[in-house]
């Protein structure tokens, strides 16, 4: 079992750091996320987490860097989404805290969205993972309603951790409008998507 506070997860992963910045191959769609436009807001809630958790957000300016995304990191990425959606049990924050957004690590077993993106992020750091590899990502769901998920960005192309949906999958199968997510050389700077393509649902929700 996976630990909460700040225990090492146990995942096997050798992580290997792809060269940086490398051009996207021609015609490979997998290696493009969406144009980035300017620096934006952060969502609502990541600064007062962040003042409740400095540990979590610290950091400051870093060369960006992808993975190598071998089996064994494949494996224990769907290990970290399956085990997080499955212990982590759905709970809106104003039934959580009484308030309508409030981000936190969901020590307590409860939580929504962004908190099932917290933990994953976290877990996946302590065992090893880049930061500037995991990215909090803020999209329009397939209703149109905002929601976060975890972007885990390799040679491979770039994935999507998401409490609604089993499977890790590439961004664009998610049927997601893509928003904003953090920078990858700084995780206090938000950068906006230039994603125009339509919403279409592809993967179901739970």
């Amino acid at each position: 079992m996976f630990g909460f506070r700040g225990q090492k997860t146990g995942l096997a992963i050798v992580v290997i750091l792809a060269g940086l910045n490398a051009p996207a191959r021609a015609g490979d769609e997998r290696a493009m996320y969406a144009s980035l436009g300017d620096t934006t807001r952060a969502p609502i809630g990541w600064v007062e987490f962040c003042a409740e958790n400095p540990g979590e957000c610290r950091g400051g300016p870093s060369q960006p860097r992808d993975i190598v995304l071998s089996q064994t990191a494949w494996r224990d990425l769907l290990r970290v989404n399956r085990w997080v959606n499955e212990t982590v049990k759905p709970m809106t924050d104003m039934d959580h805290w009484g308030v309508i957004e409030k981000w936190s690590l969901p020590t307590d077993g409860y939580g929504d969205c962004e908190d099932y993106v917290l933990l994953k992020r976290k877990m996946l750091i302590d065992a090893g993972w880049p930061r500037e590899a995991l990215l909090i990502t803020v999209v329009r769901d397939k209703k149109g309603e905002g929601h976060a998920v975890l972007t885990v960005k390799s040679d491979k192309g770039e994935f999507i951790l998401d409490n609604q949906n089993e499977s890790v999958v590439d961004w664009t199968e998610t049927g997601y409008r893509f928003v904003k997510r953090q920078s990858q050389s700084d995780p206090n700077v938000w950068v906006s998507l230039g994603d125009s393509r339509p919403a279409v649902s592809t993967a179901s929700a739970r």
